[in-house]
């Protein structure tokens, strides 16, 4: 996998365990009523973010071009959801390669899922933190992937795209990042505002969005859905 490492900046947990935390006290809003534009396309998401996240969302779909779509496929988890991806990752880079070891195969896993048990709270826990996709009036992906499959088009800047689904890609990145998001690199669908990630890569002193939780009777159908989709999960790291 080829990608452009002069664009974004990389996010080690180590930098990420740095930064001190300021919490604002912000609440979780749902995206249905803070960010109506929002598709919501997965029953298994969990429609809830910090306030200004919302807000900022909005915007960006409002500024989308015509027959685009902005849909949010993650939002908060809570930190069981956060441990239950980071084993399963575990597991699948462990099988796609048997030959990485230790801090090698940790630091393959935590390039694409944050540890749950560090100092810094992974972004998706502190409500700061959005996947997100582009779709068509019908709710259908539109593409930012081909030719690559999971994650081996991973990387915001991967070299190789079809001239399509770079076009769409830098749609989304554009969109998201005129608003006042950050990017991770390593991910095209994943954007943050206030947490320890947004704070290294805009070399910002100090974050305000720490672990909140949220009542579980607001999660628990989701999170049901969620846990049997996960048992059928293919491995992320082999192409399909």
């Amino acid at each position: 996998m080829r990608w452009d490492r002069t664009k974004g900046r990389p996010e080690p947990v180590a930098a990420l365990d740095r930064v001190p935390l300021t919490e604002c006290g912000e609440p979780l809003v749902p995206l249905a009523e803070f960010a109506p534009s929002i598709r919501l396309v997965r029953p298994q998401t969990i429609p809830f973010c910090r306030k200004t996240v919302a807000e900022m969302v909005e915007r960006a779909a409002r500024l989308l071009p015509a027959g685009y779509h902005l849909a949010v496929t993650d939002a908060w988890r809570p930190l069981l959801r956060q441990q239950m991806i980071y084993e399963f990752m575990s597991r699948s880079a462990k099988e796609a390669f048997p030959e990485r070891e230790g801090a090698t195969l940790t630091r393959t896993v935590n390039r694409w899922v944050a540890p749950p048990n560090r100092k810094s709270p992974p972004g998706h826990c502190t409500g700061a933190a959005l996947d997100v996709i582009l779709v068509d009036h019908e709710n259908e992906p539109i593409d930012v992937t081909s030719p690559y499959t999971r994650l081996h088009g991973g990387p915001t800047y991967v070299f190789g795209l079809t001239e399509t689904a770079q076009r769409n890609r830098m749609i989304l990145v554009d969109v998201m990042l005129s608003v006042g998001f950050s990017n991770c690199r390593d991910e095209w669908w994943h954007y943050s505002y206030g947490d320890a990630g947004w704070a290294v890569r805009l070399d910002r002193p100090t974050c305000f969005y720490g672990a909140v939780e949220l009542d579980p009777s607001f999660y628990l159908e989701a999170q049901r859905i969620w846990e049997e989709a996960l048992r059928d999960r293919p491995n992320p790291f082999l192409e399909s």
